[in-house]
């Protein structure tokens, strides 16, 4: 059996809008958010907990403007850190889907580890913000994970009619999904792709 390297990645990114700096281990570990956005730290709370995964963000934005340039490069570092941290992929079940329910509302999250960005976002929001995060960000945050990971994920709000637990369920179940597909197993197969690339 190969002997498996540890997953973890710290990423740091600096514009004139924001500073970043955020550490994610795939394996384990503690959690600690301060992003400045009260409703957003509570979510990446809630998704390294439930995704078993150790992840500290420090992170200070223009917020006097509003939440987005700091929503989205927190997003971009979560993104670059999961590429990061999943390195060559190898011994990965590759793929991972679950379906979260918080209270009414329910969402799914189905991923891809497939080296190609893509998201597929469905859901609607009654309320413009929830506590400080403003809800069109939802979708935003996860795109930019996408992007900068280069995985292929579905989210779709199946059902809801609290804002504040439709967006809870989508970071569960988004934590639950990459928590199965980051699984490694090193009597499977090294790289479960016909095109031995991922």
């Amino acid at each position: 059996m190969p002997d498996l390297p540890a997953r973890t990645a710290t990423v740091e990114r600096q514009t004139a809008e924001t500073t970043v700096r955020l550490t994610l281990d795939l394996d384990g570990g503690t959690y600690r958010n301060a992003t400045g956005v009260g409703f957003l730290d509570h979510m990446l709370d809630l998704f390294a907990r439930h995704g078993q995964f150790g992840l500290t963000v420090e992170a200070e934005g223009d917020l006097h403007v509003d939440d987005h340039h700091t929503v989205e490069d927190v997003g971009i570092c979560l993104g670059r850190a999961l590429g990061q941290a999943l390195g060559d992929k190898t011994y990965v079940a590759r793929y991972g889907e679950a379906t979260v329910p918080m209270d009414e509302a329910l969402a799914r999250a189905v991923v891809d580890l497939s080296g190609r960005a893509y998201l597929v976002f469905e859901g609607d929001f009654r309320r413009d913000t929830v506590g400080d995060l403003s809800t069109e960000l939802v979708e935003h945050f996860w795109w930019s994970v996408a992007e900068h990971a280069r995985l292929t994920l579905h989210l779709d709000v199946l059902r809801g009619r609290n804002d504040h637990h439709k967006v809870e369920a989508v970071f569960k179940a988004a934590a639950r999904a990459l928590r199965a597909a980051v699984a490694r197993d090193a009597t499977g197969d090294r790289l479960p792709s016909t095109k031995e690339a991922l």
